[in-house]
């Protein structure tokens, strides 16, 4: 196996985790759980960004055409996803934890539908998720036979990969529509989340998430 293919597949490992596990907080029961799997994703993306630094970094400390500078080329695609991670998901899953952890006191009480809403705001998972798509094609380049034998399957694949993009962000975009409405007043939504931030005091905190 070549050593850059070996560089990439922790990377991209580690991004379509993240992805397939912020794929998952809207649909989550209970605040406990909530907040750790939140927890999990800041690690994931924080992993994620200092995989991809450590490559650049190799590939720029190199004099050249090497391995090393293969493997940080294979990351073009995934740098811009990448940046809005690091500039606006981190933040966001951040106060996300923030929130489900003024809930310390009443760990199994449901998700409020103002974090579930949070939870389901594009920027939170859609850079994370077009980062691991955007790191599929660099991985499969490595392992192939080379630039060349690839080069007439460049154009249809990335056409592929702007409709997976553009499916992947409409779906969140509805997603998140959906359950904004569900914790606006008379939709229930607060309703069935009155008695909890009764309960624990934290409605200021939840109702300041949802942007």
């Amino acid at each position: 196996m070549d050593s850059h293919l070996v560089a990439l597949l922790p990377v991209a490992a580690v991004w379509v985790a993240a992805g397939l596990v912020a794929d998952g907080l809207p649909r989550l029961d209970r605040v406990r759980t909530l907040r750790r799997r939140t927890g999990w994703l800041i690690v994931l993306s924080l992993s994620g960004l200092g995989l991809m630094a450590s490559v650049t970094l190799a590939g720029l400390g190199t004099a050249g055409p090497t391995r090393a500078d293969r493997a940080a080329a294979g990351l073009t695609l995934a740098v811009l996803p990448a940046l809005v991670v690091a500039g606006s998901t981190v933040r966001r899953l951040r106060r996300l934890r923030a929130g489900a952890g003024t809930f310390a006191t009443a760990p199994r009480v449901p998700v409020p539908p103002s974090l579930r809403a949070h939870a389901a705001h594009p920027l939170v998972g859609l850079p994370l998720q077009v980062t691991g798509l955007a790191m599929v094609p660099a991985v499969v380049a490595a392992a192939g036979p080379g630039a060349e034998a690839g080069a007439p399957l460049a154009g249809p694949a990335l056409t592929l990969g702007l409709l997976g993009v553009a499916v992947i962000g409409v779906r969140h975009a509805l997603r998140h529509s959906r359950l904004t409405a569900r914790a606006l007043p008379g939709t229930g939504g607060p309703a069935t989340s009155a008695g909890t931030q009764a309960a624990t005091g934290s409605a200021p905190a939840t109702a300041a998430l949802h942007v």
